[in-house]
């Protein structure tokens, strides 16, 4: 195997930190010693339910293999330091490994008891959670990790399956079948044809070809649940309003269960850069906002169950039941609705065909990887439009935004129109639409129609972000939940009282807030009707929810 060292990393000083002796006997209390020999194994790629190490003596070096079969060294802790990063919250399998450099001695810590330790000792719980997340985004900005994606950038199944490794937070390294001089070679050695990448290889060297949402999600250990529970809550989305009911929940002492049908951080994730959101001035990605909320949930004892998408809700008794495929019911006393709304698709015949191939509905890292240097269209005017466009014309060779209005007065952030009117690489086009796609095997460009004169005319543009409204993640909800002629869920006083069965609201009483036709179901954030559509407000109504649960189960 090829050995490739790394220096050690020195751009966020806070994911190494050396405890104290104070701190080190807090961990010795609930650990116990281990001693290695020289190049032992102290943890391996892939293994579940880890432990955090502490190093007494001698050094933990810990790395990563990539598909290529080349070891890289990430780190080497020394004493006084300890091991591990955001996975030791819960059961995904680890992306790196560990072994022993001479004899070494440490205190091990159970994850079960460490994740006791991050709630009951505040001090240990900045310093551990402030460098799990440093250390996970050091490894993601790195681009190498323990699996290896081959494929073709114009893929829309590479895209796929990129997407879901940046927003599950999985660390990979990408080989792109277009710009790299050795792929055919890798390629031959695993037997490999180009027709049939994209592929993932694992740091054992196996090869899984194109694999679906469902096969990464068993081979990184993400969607294991307990269907043996009953839980208090079960939050159905993990966006912002999902992730905030979670946290406020778990931190009061309630079972709860989140299911997402891909990742934590919803629509919000997509974000390249929030700036308006209270107690970050300079902004925070929607990635980065939605890895910490989610870090945070698991810190209280929540968990996850993602990818897993919920089939149906069965309101017909309580607890209630939610199917979330692969024959597992789950049960909830109460049922917080989360699942936010969903970008719409161009009123365009063919527009589905391009869609990770020149078409996407988010600007994050991935996709302005994508289209750097190139000239980009915007459709949509507002703010997750006109952050889409400042962020994107940081690398694209210029931005054009098209809206149906004369003006973005009306739909955006009047901070964000600044930015676009004073930035000399972004072209407002109102009154415009795109009225036709063009291109084979991908996007190749698009017909501009003019709305005020009628004309048309071609332009060679081969990536478009669509951000034109959103449509409610309701499909799933039984037809007796009540909703908005939009489909949007209704809660509080907008329900109906013909909707609510009076069997189901003995003693009688009226919803609460944010609670929907059926007692103990809410609904926060954009899939509820009259919602702001706001970050900001989807995370006040999730935890607002919870002070409602509450008394839903003192009932």
């Amino acid at each position: 195997m090829e050995h490739a060292s790394a220096a050690r990393p020195t751009m966020r000083p806070e994911a190494f930190p050396v405890l104290s002796p104070s701190q080190i006997e807090a961990f010795a209390a609930v650990g116990t010693q281990r001693v290695f020999d020289d190049g032992d194994e102290v943890w391996a790629i892939g293994a579940a339910r880890m432990s955090l190490f502490v190093v007494l003596s001698g050094a933990v070096g810990v790395y990563q293999v990539s598909g290529r079969g080349e070891e890289h060294e990430v780190v080497v802790h020394q004493p006084g330091e300890f091991t591990g990063d955001i996975d030791l919250l819960s059961s995904k399998k680890a992306v790196v490994g560990g072994r022993a450099i001479g004899r070494t001695e440490t205190i091990e810590v159970p994850a079960e008891k460490l994740r006791d330790l991050v709630v009951s000792n505040s001090e240990l719980s900045d310093i551990l959670l402030a460098a799990f997340l440093a250390r996970r985004q050091e490894l993601l900005e790195r681009g190498l990790g323990s699996v290896t994606l081959v494929g073709s950038r114009f893929s829309p199944d590479t895209f796929r399956i990129s997407e879901f490794l940046e927003r599950n937070s999985r660390p990979f390294e990408f080989i792109d079948l277009e710009s790299d001089a050795n792929v055919s070679q890798l390629l031959e050695g695993f037997g490999v044809r180009v027709e049939e990448t994209p592929i993932l290889i694992d740091a054992s060297g196996t090869v899984i070809h194109n694999p679906s949402i469902d096969r990464m999600a068993e081979c990184f250990g993400l969607s294991h649940v307990d269907d043996t529970q009953i839980y208090d809550v079960v939050v159905v989305g993990a966006g912002p309003a999902g992730l905030a009911s979670a946290v406020y929940a778990a931190s009061e002492g309630l079972e709860v269960l989140i299911v997402d049908a891909v990742a934590p951080g919803g629509q919000a994730s997509t974000s390249s850069k929030i700036e308006n959101y209270l107690g970050f001035p300079t902004g925070i990605s929607g990635r980065e906002l939605a890895q910490r909320a989610f870090v945070q949930a698991e810190k209280f004892g929540a968990r996850l169950a993602a990818p897993r998408k919920v089939e149906r809700l069965d309101v017909s008794a309580r607890p209630y039941a939610l199917d979330i495929g692969g024959d597992q019911t789950v049960r909830g006393r109460t049922v917080v609705i989360a699942t936010g709304a969903q970008y719409r698709r161009l009123p365009i015949e063919d527009a589905r065909r391009y869609e990770g191939r020149g078409i996407y509905f988010g600007a994050t890292p991935m996709e302005a990887r994508l289209c750097e240097n190139d000239e980009v269209a915007i459709v949509g005017g507002g703010n997750s439009a006109g952050q889409a466009a400042v962020f994107l014309s940081e690398n694209a060779q210029h931005v054009h935004i098209h809206i149906r209005s004369a003006s973005l007065d009306h739909s955006m952030s009047r901070y964000l129109i600044q930015r676009i009117e004073s930035s000399p690489r972004i072209t407002l086009h109102p009154e415009t639409e795109i009225s036709a796609l063009i291109g084979e095997d991908a996007l190749e460009g698009m017909e501009i129609t003019d709305r005020a004169t009628g004309t048309s005319r071609r332009v060679p543009i081969r990536h478009a972000f669509i951000f034109i409204g959103a449509a409610p993640n309701t499909e799933w909800l039984p037809a007796e939940l009540g909703r908005d002629e939009k489909g949007f869920v209704r809660t509080g006083r907008e329900v109906r009282p013909e909707e609510m069965a009076p069997a189901a609201w003995a003693p009688a009483r009226p919803p609460y807030l944010l609670e929907t036709n059926y007692p103990g179901i809410f609904a926060a954030g954009d899939v509820r009707s009259g919602s702001a559509k706001r970050v900001a407000s989807a995370v006040g109504e999730g935890s607002i929810a919870v002070s409602f649960i509450h008394q839903v189960l003192a009932r």
